[in-house]
């Protein structure tokens, strides 16, 4: 649930809690002092009752008339029921009409238990009048002689006001329940509105790609208050966008430092080795009369340049891509390249059966022919190095929606999982996992993922025993290939 949701539904929570109690306060009220006034009511009703009752002598019957039982001045409703010592009892009740209704002998012998001097007590009749409030006094009758009188006033009327004012509360409730909400959700959309902007600069942040120093420089959250508690995170936010864009901006000088000083120490490198490879062969050549530990040495010698000269080319190569450099786009049949470099493979490497899985027709990329024959070769390398003789490697050319998959597979032994997220970086190796005697610089698989990147695509391995795949995609638009 999110924090607006629940600080709406915590605010009309406690408005529908508050007008709850105080409408519950407010029934509670009113049936208290309705009851206190029914009360009062009552003493009177059962003053008059007990006076009449005390002073007549009339009877119809063997009973005392009505006139005694319901005296001149009792309001409608007004019961009256009398209980003589020696036996008999008796009671009316005054109707709206103005009319006396008798007592049915259970409603009698309910009042009966009705106690002399004891408080008011509510009292539930039934036989259609429902509940009263009833009081009992003692009454001293000259014919009759000692009895008990019971007088009660009904209760409705505190009922009825009781259940007007509980429609009354339970409206005030929905309404105040309907106000609540809107105005919880207004006030809390708007005192919310700085932290959606925080939280809007913080996803902004997450999905840009920080590759360079500037691209946080614009990006600011707006309110920095220091009043309010979302103005100090707005700030602190902000501090730490700052010194994240300061630590890019140094590790970008560093990385700039790096690459200037790999691409001069490989530039000034290339002439020095030349210089060696060439005097190595030339003494080798030149001395026959040589002894055969030197002329090996002389070759060993020979051999290393090469191999220097190799990783020199290929630093020198890297540090021009990471600055731009390297990549001249044109129409590029990307089917031609993929059969130069298995021809060139099988002649280096019979001992591996190279196959090729291409369109019939050619596949023609944008992109700079060099660096992607170099990207073929390079996959290709891979796969014969790090595999054992009779491994079946498989270049493939498939076409895809706004591009074009260039596949290099291969049946090995596979790559250690581990070593998977860190396989395209500089000076990688894996040849405890991809076992081959021969040695290799670390920088192929390297090559391959900056040459793709400046044109524009993407390269992605899965390897499991028996089964690794490269997948190069490569975008057939120059446009896509530029960008």
């Amino acid at each position: 649930m999110t924090l607006r949701r629940r600080l709406v539904l915590s605010i009309v929570a406690l408005v529908v809690a508050v007008s709850a109690v105080i409408g519950a306060g407010s029934i509670i009220a009113l049936a208290s002092i309705q009851t206190g006034a029914i009360d009062g009511q009552l003493q009177k009703a059962t003053t008059r009752a007990s006076t009449k009752f005390g002073e007549g002598d009339g009877q119809q019957g063997g009973r005392p008339s009505d006139d005694l039982l319901q005296p001149l001045g009792q309001a409608a409703g007004t019961l009256t029921a009398y209980y003589v010592t020696g036996g008999g009892a008796g009671g009316i009740v005054l109707q709206e009409d103005g009319s006396r209704g008798q007592l049915s002998t259970l409603q009698l012998q309910r009042l009966g238990d009705v106690k002399v001097g004891v408080a008011p007590a509510t009292m539930d009749l039934g036989g259609g009048i429902g509940r009263y409030r009833v009081a009992a006094v003692q009454v001293d009758n000259p014919v009759l002689g000692n009895a008990v009188l019971v007088v009660g006033l009904p209760m409705s009327p505190v009922y009825e006001s009781v259940r007007s004012l509980l429609l009354v509360v339970i409206l005030v409730v929905a309404a105040a329940l309907v106000a609540a909400s809107l105005v919880a959700a207004v006030v809390v959309r708007r005192s919310l509105r700085p932290l959606e902007r925080v939280a809007e600069t913080a996803s902004t942040v997450a999905r840009m790609p920080l590759e360079r120093s500037d691209a946080l420089q614009d990006v600011r959250v707006p309110d920095t208050d220091p009043r309010t508690e979302v103005g100090r995170v707005g700030s602190a936010f902000n501090r730490m966008l700052g010194h994240i864009a300061g630590a890019m901006q140094a590790r970008e000088r560093s990385e700039q430092k790096v690459r200037q000083f790999v691409a001069d120490a490989s530039h000034e490198l290339r002439t020095p080795l030349a210089s060696v490879r060439g005097y190595a062969e030339l003494t080798r050549r030149m001395g026959g009369d040589l002894p055969q530990d030197v002329v090996y040495a002389m070759s060993r010698i020979e051999s290393e340049s090469i191999r220097m000269t190799s990783m020199v080319e290929d630093l020198l190569l890297l540090a021009r891509l990471d600055e731009g450099r390297e990549v001249q786009f044109d129409d590029v049949d990307l089917t031609g390249l993929v059969l130069d470099a298995v021809n060139d493979a099988h002649a280096a490497s019979p001992e591996h059966p190279i196959e090729v899985d291409v369109p019939d027709s050619p596949v023609v990329v944008v992109g700079d022919a060099a660096r992607l024959h170099q990207v073929i070769v390079n996959l290709v390398t891979n796969a014969r190095t790090h595999t054992p003789d009779g491994t079946r490697i498989t270049v493939g050319i498939t076409p895809v929606a706004g591009g074009v998959d260039l596949t290099v597979r291969d049946t090995g032994q596979g790559i250690d999982p581990e070593f998977l997220p860190k396989l395209f970086e500089r000076f990688a190796r894996a040849d405890s996992s991809r076992s081959r005697t021969a040695g290799s610089t670390g920088l192929g698989l390297a090559i391959v993922d900056a040459v793709v990147q400046a044109h524009g695509g993407s390269v992605d391995v899965r390897s499991e025993p028996g089964d690794t795949v490269f997948t190069v995609h490569l975008p057939v638009s120059q446009s896509a290939a530029r960008d």
